[in-house]
């Protein structure tokens, strides 16, 4: 195990100001602690640049909304407090957490006048999974827990209840000796993985569900773009789990995972293959800050 993620040094942008790393602290009676009125994002920095920084601060604003908050910040003031973090870190490769909630004015369900705090936090992050085992794929389990019906739960903000069921799912599927675990949706029909998206390939065309009951990823958004460059037809579409049969090639995308390629969904097997090294080399290519590679 590495440092502990409290004990890191460095600086948090915290509230309007950089703060030591160390006291970048809560209060226990914290409301978005006890009741989850709380959204985040996971980003990226690549060469010194937040990767779609602008997206993922739009989401996090939108996220915010949609649990009844609205962050002080703006956009751009929220863009150039990333920025501000990875450059006061000497952090031009990294992972970045911006975090917003309720602060602790008042301790019960109803709170419509607490402080709503922001915070973004950064640091070295290498790949999710080891490159050689990235390069074979990775083997991933199925999930006891489904993604809820839209009609119970906003589906649609990157909000830090409803990541509940995935670490639960992750920490699972670990112990099974698999990644990570593909969930379904309420209807039994395939939506994701536990932190990221799933994606299929048959006779040279990528299948992807239909993101109405869990997030459609920034990531994904850029590996459809990315297919779509080269000319491969993308399918948004049902997937049920019997289908997994049909399909030769399988892989994830996400922040942390970027383009990973799998091998193994439960009892179901895939071969990574051209497709999905082809996206991988450039998602790679399109991540770089300078001399952006275009797909030809």
């Amino acid at each position: 195990m590495g440092v502990s993620f409290d004990k890191i040094d460095g600086v948090i942008w915290y509230d309007g100001r950089l703060v030591p790393w160390a006291d970048a602290n809560v209060h226990i009676l914290t409301h978005g602690l006890h009741y989850a009125s709380c959204v985040f994002e996971g980003e990226r920095a690549y060469g010194g640049r937040v990767f779609k920084s602008t997206e993922h601060s739009e989401r996090l604003k939108n996220s915010a909304s949609i649990l009844d908050f609205e962050i002080p910040w703006s956009v751009a003031e929220i863009d150039a407090a990333k920025q501000l973090v990875i450059d006061k870190n000497n952090l031009p490769d990294a992972y970045l957490r911006p975090i917003a909630w309720r602060g602790s004015e008042m301790m019960g369900v109803l709170a419509p006048t607490n402080t709503i705090h922001l915070a973004v936090a950064a640091w070295n992050w290498p790949s999710y999974f080891d490159p050689a085992e990235k390069l074979k794929g990775i083997r991933i389990g199925m999930a006891e827990y489904r993604r809820p019906d839209p009609a119970t739960i906003p589906a649609m903000a990157k909000a830090s209840g409803l990541y509940m069921i995935c670490t639960i799912s992750k920490h699972k599927a670990e112990r099974q000796g698999y990644a990570d675990a593909m969930m379904l949706d309420w209807q039994g029909r395939v939506a994701e993985c536990t932190g990221a998206n799933i994606f299929f390939i048959k006779d040279g065309k990528i299948h992807t569900p239909i993101a109405d009951c869990f997030l459609a990823g920034i990531t994904r958004a850029t590996a459809i773009d990315l297919a779509r460059r080269r000319g491969i037809e993308v399918i948004e579409r049902r997937i049920m789990p019997e289908e997994l049969d049909g399909f030769t090639e399988c892989f994830i995308t996400g922040t942390a995972a970027e383009v990973t390629p799998v091998s193994e969904i439960a009892n179901w097997k895939f071969t990574p293959g051209n497709i999905s090294e082809q996206l991988m080399a450039d998602y790679t290519a399109d991540v770089q800050p300078k001399g952006k590679a275009t797909a030809a």
